[in-house]
């Protein structure tokens, strides 16, 4: 009973990095459909800056916040100046993972190859006895993951950003026809993407530490997620990436050498029978 309530736990922790990840992505598809290969540059470029913050403040708050803008501005400017120019799939995933690759580069120029240890917050340390031993520093994560679900679906419901928004993603010529100004909304979404992958990034590092390569390790999972929860939808994002969580831990604990056919196979059957995800909009 222990076992399935660890793993489980470790699952659903899991998820939310995942969620933190695959809702910028998600949205990123959903307005612009763009398949952005250097999405999961973001969440590694976000822990390898917040790393360095930590080293130089000692907070990790300002860690997390430093290391996300920096990356939204980066996500900024390459919406902004080159993938703004491209409305092909193909010089798309071109541009954007030669992105991938220069972030890549550049991570190993300035950080090394060598694995970072990130530590957690002092009072984060340590294990809760309730219901069995977990770290409390996994608890945190997920409520953290709650609570931006939740000002996440927020913006999108209750505001008039949201609601522009969520028209950019139903229909995105009509939207330009009555006068929203879809560029900016473009630019700021992908922005705001950025963000949330950086995000994800240095909230992830204390479990899994920064290197490089952890941006080519997330992405596959990230897609998996927003290709289940459908393209755009904050719910299928949250949906897909407790299912993919949950799957994935599971799957590594029980058949290991087995791990990717369990992970994708769920894939597969959700797209046989709704292609466009769980929650994504069906085409008109």
């Amino acid at each position: 009973m222990e076992f399935f309530v660890v793993q489980t736990l470790s699952g659903i922790s899991y998820a939310a990095i995942l969620f933190l990840l695959a809702s910028g992505l998600s949205l990123i598809f959903g307005v612009m459909n763009i398949v952005n290969i250097s999405h999961g540059s973001y969440y590694m470029l976000g822990g390898y800056i917040g790393f360095s913050l930590y080293g130089i403040t000692k907070s990790f708050v300002l860690a997390i916040l430093g290391g996300a803008l920096s990356i939204a501005i980066i996500g900024f400017g390459m919406q902004r100046f080159f993938l703004r120019k491209y409305f092909e799939p193909f010089p798309q995933v071109l541009m954007t993972m030669g992105f991938a690759l220069i972030f890549r580069d550049l991570a190993l120029y300035t950080w090394g190859g060598d694995p970072l240890s990130f530590p957690a917050p002092a009072f984060l340390k340590g294990s809760i006895s309730w219901p069995v031993i977990f770290p409390k520093y996994r608890f945190f994560v997920i409520l953290l993951s709650i609570v931006v679900a939740t000002l996440l679906w927020l913006f999108n419901e209750k505001t008039a950003v949201g609601a522009q928004l969520r028209a950019t993603v139903d229909d995105n010529e009509m939207t330009r026809g009555v006068g929203i100004n879809v560029p900016l909304i473009s630019g700021l979404m992908f922005a705001f993407g950025a963000f949330l992958a950086a995000f994800g990034g240095v909230v992830a590092a204390p479990i899994f530490g920064v290197y490089a390569g952890a941006d080519f390790a997330v992405l596959p999972l990230a897609f998996v997620v927003v290709i289940v929860g459908g393209m755009g939808s904050l719910k299928g994002a949250a949906v897909g990436s407790l299912l993919v969580g949950l799957v994935d831990s599971w799957g590594k604990a029980l058949v290991p050498e087995l791990s990717y056919f369990t992970l994708f196979l769920p894939m597969a059957i959700v797209l046989a029978i709704r292609p466009t995800g769980l929650f994504g909009a069906k085409p008109s």
